[in-house]
């Protein structure tokens, strides 16, 4: 009975054991690059076309901070929140209700740190009516809603980075009825270029931002906190989340280092170093980005101590490369 006892114990250790030793589940995607340079220090199925959720809200926020840098700068402006855009999702943490006033400044924060619906919506509607009033009535505005010249752009947008296996359908990424999709290394892409933006890198580096809006003739206020629960860790300032069901749990980091200084007789030669990670369809977004960019890091280093030698088929393409 004792021989049985010990031999039952030891079967239980070791099924404990190898469930411990059984790694999670990885994601379905992944993409680790160098932001200046694009390469590419790791990738699992980068280039698999999948829902992304709302990691589409990079490109919202851009075509929103390109076309204002075009008209100067005014995210001061006025949007009203519509009953469309009410009806776009059912989560409304804000609060919002149809007829309220907010700014895009505001609207753009509601957007990329607490990842809200309507404010997307907000923003594309808002912009795709600026967008449509510069048309001649017989030109392009005549094909579609204000909403639809806004997804246009995004998509432009898409084309020009050479996000080529991407294909935007609404501002939110919502995909309970339609089926937009992108792949890791398009949303590598997309941050690369985002994160050359000042105010985009403001606007992602958040952890807490309270908004205002109108309502009637009194004043609303509410905290936004960032869905990102890694930011201010191990350096990562940014980026953004994502979930759908379709998509899974998706999460796009970015971390920075000191740049690189060497100095080479007379000539100063600094090195930004910046990372960023891809991650779609995990189990456990925040615990796989992280130690997707510790791991990423540590390669990133052998790169570097190997004089950064760039082989074009070991780097994103970009519009200018």
């Amino acid at each position: 009975m004792n021989l049985l006892r010990k031999i039952l114990f030891l079967l239980v250790v070791s099924a404990l054991f190898l469930r411990a030793a059984t790694p999670a589940r990885a994601a379905e995607a992944s993409i680790t690059i160098d932001s200046k340079t694009g390469f590419i220090l790791e990738k699992v199925e980068a280039d698999k076309k999948r829902q992304v959720g709302s990691l589409t809200k990079i490109a919202t926020a851009m075509v929103v901070l390109d076309w204002s840098t075009k008209q100067g700068g005014d995210l001061a402006q006025v949007a009203v929140i519509s009953p469309a855009a009410l009806a776009e999702t059912s989560e409304n943490n804000v609060g919002f209700q149809a007829g309220d006033t907010i700014t895009l400044r505001d609207l753009l924060y509601a957007a990329l740190v607490q990842s809200d619906n309507i404010a997307a919506y907000t923003l594309a509607d808002h912009v795709g009516r600026a967008l449509q009033a510069q048309l001649p009535p017989s030109g392009e505005a005549a094909r579609g809603t204000p909403l639809d010249d806004f997804v246009r752009q995004m998509n432009a947008l898409a084309k020009h980075l050479g996000m080529e296996r991407t294909r935007f359908l609404n501002p939110s990424g919502i995909d309970a009825k339609e089926k937009p999709y992108s792949t890791a290394a398009d949303i590598a892409r997309l941050t690369r270029y985002a994160m050359n933006n000042a105010g985009f890198r403001f606007y992602v580096s958040q952890k807490e931002r309270e908004i205002e809006f109108g309502r009637g003739a009194g004043r609303l206020r509410y905290l936004l906190r960032n869905t990102n629960e890694l930011l201010g860790r191990d350096e990562i300032d940014g980026v953004k989340t994502g979930r759908t069901q379709r998509a899974g749990d998706c999460v796009v980091l970015t971390a920075a280092r000191p740049s690189e200084v060497v100095q080479q007789g007379a000539t100063t030669l600094i090195t930004p170093r910046r990372l960023i990670v891809v991650v779609l369809g995990s189990p456990d977004r925040f615990g796989e980005g992280a130690a997707l960019l510790a791991r990423g890091w540590s390669l990133y280093d052998r790169w570097a101590a190997a004089g950064r030698r760039l082989d074009p088929k070991d780097k994103l393409g970009g519009p200018n490369e």
